[in-house]
């Protein structure tokens, strides 16, 4: 697991009260708020709140101000302000605000990866970036510095000056995530991103699954799409997502068969068919060992806090 600790003054104290207030400037109540700028999505939170399951896309994040933790099967990620989260690949996960109040809101700057982005920056950068192992997770926290924040800084604050963003933001992206890449476990973004790397097939498949979660998963039919072979798949599967294919698309079913629930108000029996279940009872067993409670006590539960 890793440590939440509280941050200490330091040289990037200045720039986290600023973008702190730039935040709170620029959004309207707590939740996740989209900007004009496309990857950019502010996020505040004024205590801490219920586990909240999801599907997390390829994202950055840095925590402002509050803490947060981060599940990723059965691996805990404590963050605060002193570190950020890279998600290089999809992934299910449970997140839940640990620290927050309405003195100190938690504030999130949250910035999706463009692959593409990725893949140029890998192709231009000299030397080669290539300072960590080559198999991790697909989930990761590292140490943030001046010059990050900065470039971070600075793109925050072109939501005040409209006109810039379409030259000045793409800079500022690009310079976030190249300083990304170079850091300490920046390799492990790299290899995603590397057409041909085992990471990049993996992903591959993990974009497969996502796809058709639904479908019975028949891991030698995968590992021959993204032309691997079923060891090899299974092997660099769990190293990069903590799961197996099997239990990641279980956790896909599951997540999906709670939201149909909640938005759709359908038939427990029917949301699992509709993910994939053949048998209401066996969907019943892993929604309750999933989510600590019976499908049914669940949503009661999940209504009446709504």
């Amino acid at each position: 697991m890793n440590s939440f600790i509280n941050p200490p003054a330091d040289d990037t104290s200045l720039q986290r009260a600023e973008l702190a207030r730039l935040v709170e400037g620029f959004v309207s109540g707590d939740g996740m708020h989209p900007t004009a700028i496309d990857p950019l999505h502010l996020i505040r939170c004024e205590k801490p709140g219920e586990t909240i399951y999801a599907v997390h896309k390829p994202a950055m994040c840095i925590i402002v101000q509050g803490g947060k933790e981060v599940r990723l099967a059965d691996e805990l990620y404590c963050y605060d302000p002193l570190h950020y989260l890279v998600v290089s690949v999809t992934l299910p996960v449970a997140g839940c605000v640990i620290r927050a109040s309405s003195d100190e809101p938690y504030i999130c700057i949250r910035l999706d990866i463009d692959p593409s982005l990725i893949a140029s920056l890998v192709s231009e950068a000299e030397p080669p970036v290539a300072c960590a192992e080559a198999v991790g997770r697909g989930l990761y926290l590292d140490r943030i510095d001046a010059p990050l924040l900065d470039a971070t800084l600075r793109l925050v604050r072109l939501l005040g000056e409209p006109k810039d963003i379409p030259v000045l933001a793409p800079l500022a992206l690009r310079e976030i995530f190249y300083r990304v890449l170079r850091g300490p476990q920046g390799r492990h973004l790299q290899d995603v991103a590397l057409q041909g790397s085992q990471s990049h097939r993996v992903n591959r498949a993990i974009e497969w699954l996502n796809q058709n979660y639904v479908e019975p998963l028949r891991i030698d039919d995968l590992a021959r799409r993204v032309n691997l072979s079923a060891s090899s798949l299974h092997h660099r599967f769990k190293a990069l997502t903590a799961m197996s294919p099997l239990q990641y698309q279980k956790q896909l079913r599951l997540q999906e068969a709670r939201r149909l629930l909640m938005a759709e108000g359908l038939e427990v029996s029917a949301a699992g068919y509709r993910v994939g279940y053949e048998s209401p009872s066996q969907f019943s067993r892993e929604y309750s060992r999933h989510f600590g409670a019976s499908p049914v006590k669940d949503m009661a539960r999940l209504r009446s806090i709504a």
